[in-house]
């Protein structure tokens, strides 16, 4: 029994200290080259929940046109009242079914949704501006993260909180330890951004970018 128990406090002292880790070794290592000022043309954000995070991308030409193929899906991307695209990565257990943690591997699912005024700042908004460039890459890795079938993106039938959100079959799989806020974290690299080296958690992520960026 009392071994037991010191295997238990191993794991979760190992967890607890990857967790620390991971959060305040940057990734990249090296910063990258920073772009001018005059570069800076466009904000994101980092949408945070208690355990799950989401990314929102200005819903401007350019992006209405690099994903006009939700448009086929019936997803509303030309909403005239939409502001923001917004993309989250998850399980499908999570988002389909019981919204706990798969500790199992377990399907991705992409769900993206549209909003439109979001005020800053608020606790659970955190702003970062970009280059055209990156925003670019971002796009582009949102992208690629969803399952094609023929070069058509999938939706899941009969899936969506609301009227303007769909569900999509996404790449990957998804489990606690490498989940949703690794997505979001990965995505955030992808835009020249500075996360954590391992981002589980939502309060965990928005420190390490906080700090790097």
């Amino acid at each position: 029994m009392r071994t037991g128990i010191r295997w238990l406090l191993r794991i979760v002292f190992l967890l607890v200290l990857s967790a620390v880790c991971g959060t305040l070794i940057p990734r990249p290592l090296i910063a990258p080259v920073e772009a001018s000022s005059a570069a800076v043309t466009h904000r994101i954000l980092l949408l945070l929940g208690p355990i799950h995070t989401d990314i929102a991308i200005p819903l401007d030409a350019e992006t209405r046109a690099a994903f006009s193929f939700l448009d086929d899906t019936g997803f509303p991307l030309g909403h005239p009242n939409a502001e923001w695209l917004i993309i989250g990565w998850g399980g499908r257990s999570f988002y389909l079914e019981t919204p706990t943690w798969a500790l199992t591997i377990d399907r991705s699912v992409l769900h993206v949704d549209l909003a439109g005024h979001i005020s800053e700042p608020q606790p659970t908004v955190t702003a970062f501006d970009v280059s055209e460039d990156q925003l670019a890459q971002l796009r582009a890795f949102i992208s690629d993260s969803f399952v094609r079938d023929g070069g058509a993106v999938v939706p899941i039938a009969d899936a969506g909180y609301g009227e303007i959100d769909r569900f999509f079959e996404a790449r990957g799989y998804f489990n606690a330890l490498f989940g949703c806020n690794t997505w979001t974290a990965a995505a955030l690299r992808s835009a020249g951004l500075r996360t954590g080296t391992w981002n589980p958690l939502p309060q965990a992520l928005r420190l390490s970018v906080s700090v790097y960026n």
